[in-house]
C-alpha cells in the first residue's frame, strides 16, 4: 500500500503522510449489521470509575467491529479487506465455505479479495493466511496471531500491524516462540498460528501531521513529570537530579528492566 504525502498547503499538513486506502472496501450494510456500538470509557474501569489507561478521551464515534477468534475448522474466502478505527490492523471480511455464515478475522499481509484459507487442527497446508496448529508448523516459520494454549481461542501474541512471531526451537511438548518484543516465549504445540505477517506494515511510516488527529483518534495530551507538582509525580518540583527516572508510581523505568525473561 502506498504512502500518499500532501502539500504544504496548511502547517497541519507539512510534514503529514497517509496511507492510500483506496484499495480497502467501503462499509455496505452487510458489514453494518456485523458490527456494534462501542461506549467510550475513555480509560476508566467499568467496574470502579477509576482511571487505568492515561491519555484517553474524547475522541469521534465508531463502530466495533467484533472479530472471530474461534479456531473450529473452516475453509473460507476472502470477501474484502477493510479498515477498523478500533485496532491498527486491517480486519478481512470472510465467508465460510462449511458453515455458510460471514465473519470477521484479523488480515494477514498478501491476502486480497478471493483469496481461499482455511482454518485446520491438523492441516498442513501452509500457505499464507492459513491457520493450523503450532505441532504441524516447521522451525524458522513467521507466523502471527499465536495463541497461549488451546483452551483459550484468543491470541496474545502477534496481532499489531506489521508484526510477526518467529518459531525458534521445537521439543516435545512446547514451541520456543520469539515474540515482536524480542522475549522468547513457551507455547503449547496445542497452541494455533496464522502463517504469514499481521497487514499495514507501514503503519510506523504515518505522520498525522497536527495534535487535532491525535484528537479523533481519542488520544489526550501527554504531561512532562518535571511539568508537574512533587505530589502528582516524582519527578515533580523542578529538582536538579536526586533520584533516577520513575513512573507516576515510582517504578524504575528509562532502561531498567522490570520483566523477567522467562524462556
Amino acid at each position: 500500500m502506498k504512502l500518499i504525502k500532501l502539500n504544504p498547503v496548511t502547517p497541519g499538513t507539512r510534514h503529514q503522510l497517509n496511507l492510500q486506502k483506496g484499495l480497502l472496501s467501503k462499509t455496505n450494510k452487510l458489514l453494518k449489521k456485523l458490527s456494534s456500538g462501542r461506549k467510550n470509557l475513555a480509560g476508566k474501569s467499568s467496574l470502579t470509575g477509576h482511571t487505568t489507561v492515561w491519555h484517553k478521551g474524547g475522541g469521534r464515534k465508531s463502530k466495533y467491529h467484533g472479530v472471530s477468534f474461534s479456531d473450529s475448522s473452516s475453509r473460507s474466502v476472502v470477501v474484502c479487506v477493510m479498515y477498523d478505527p478500533n485496532r491498527n490492523a486491517f480486519v478481512s471480511f470472510n465467508y465460510d465455505l462449511i458453515l455458510n455464515k460471514f465473519f470477521k478475522n484479523i488480515a494477514t499481509n498478501s491476502v486480497y479479495t478471493g483469496s481461499l484459507t482455511s482454518s485446520q487442527k491438523n492441516s498442513l497446508n501452509l500457505a499464507i493466511g492459513n491457520r493450523t496448529s503450532l505441532n504441524n508448523i516447521p522451525i524458522g516459520s513467521i507466523v502471527h496471531s499465536v495463541t497461549g494454549n488451546e483452551s483459550n481461542l484468543k491470541p496474545i501474541f502477534g496481532r499489531s500491524a506489521g508484526t510477526s512471531c518467529q518459531l525458534v526451537q521445537k521439543s516435545s511438548h512446547d514451541y520456543k516462540v520469539k515474540i515482536p518484543s524480542g522475549l522468547i516465549k513457551s507455547v503449547p504445540l496445542t497452541s494455533f498460528a496464522t502463517i504469514g505477517v499481521v497487514s499495514n506494515t507501514q503503519q510506523n511510516l504515518i505522520c498525522l501531521g497536527k495534535a487535532g488527529r491525535r484528537r479523533h483518534m481519542g488520544i489526550r495530551p501527554t504531561v512532562r513529570g518535571v511539568a508537574m507538582n512533587p505530589v502528582d509525580h516524582p519527578h515533580g518540583g523542578r529538582t536538579n537530579g536526586g533520584r533516577p527516572s520513575a513512573t507516576p508510581w515510582g517504578i524504575p523505568t528509562k532502561g531498567k528492566k522490570t520483566v523477567k525473561n522467562k524462556k
